[in-house]
């Protein structure tokens, strides 16, 4: 495997954990709208990741697609505005990481989250100045594989690593043609990977030292 030029980032279980932020925002939609259901933090866990139209077939079965559809929008819109207060946990030495390995590598992140997730959680984790460019789900309903072309094209990447938590990034990252990096404190597991990290701290090193 090549040394890369830059190293695109999944967010949820690779750099934060905000899955208890997340549960809420779907409870605060369902008791504004009278839907008795409540959505727990093991709910969630085993979705993370998941494209949003699959996400609302598996959270909302008895609704028809449309339905479905304008409630995970309205979630959306709930998570986006108590996001900047409740934040997630980051995982150790994510922060710090993130900016030693900006001043050797191009910094990208890529996530099957709706439209203004990753700005929100940039300025939590406050790395804005290392982020070269970031691209959700939510913008083009495109799969990851898909939105990896696009950031490679569009920065004319050259030897792009895609580092993630699941199987699923796993296949989309085979998909796309690039070296799959598998961090296992995250929310999934997997055996197909080309390096695989234990913690952050220790992914750090390793590309600083390349």
């Amino acid at each position: 495997m090549q040394k890369p030029d830059s190293l695109i980032f999944d967010m949820d279980g690779t750099l934060w954990d905000a899955v208890d932020t997340y549960a809420n925002s779907w409870n605060l939609v369902f008791e504004k709208m009278s839907i008795q259901r409540v959505i727990g933090r093991n709910d969630l866990m085993q979705l993370m990741g998941m494209e949003g139209k699959k996400l609302t077939k598996v959270l909302m079965p008895d609704f028809d697609d449309d339905r479905a559809q304008g409630i995970y929008m309205d979630v959306n819109e709930t998570r986006r505005q108590i996001l900047p207060t409740s934040g997630g946990i980051m995982y150790d030495g994510v922060t710090e990481g993130i900016k030693q390995l900006a001043t050797k590598y191009k910094i990208f992140i890529l996530s099957n989250c709706a439209v203004g997730i990753i700005p929100l959680f940039i300025s939590w984790a406050k790395i804005e100045d290392d982020v070269t460019d970031s691209i959700a789900y939510g913008q083009n309903n495109m799969p990851k594989h898909h939105n990896m072309q696009l950031l490679i094209d569009k920065h004319h990447l050259k030897h792009p690593v895609y580092i993630g938590d699941t199987n699923g990034d796993a296949e989309q990252t085979r998909m796309a043609g690039i070296p799959f990096i598998f961090v296992t404190y995250g929310f999934g597991k997997t055996d197909d990977y080309a390096l695989k990290f234990d913690d952050f701290k220790s992914l750090t090193k390793y590309y600083m030292s390349l």
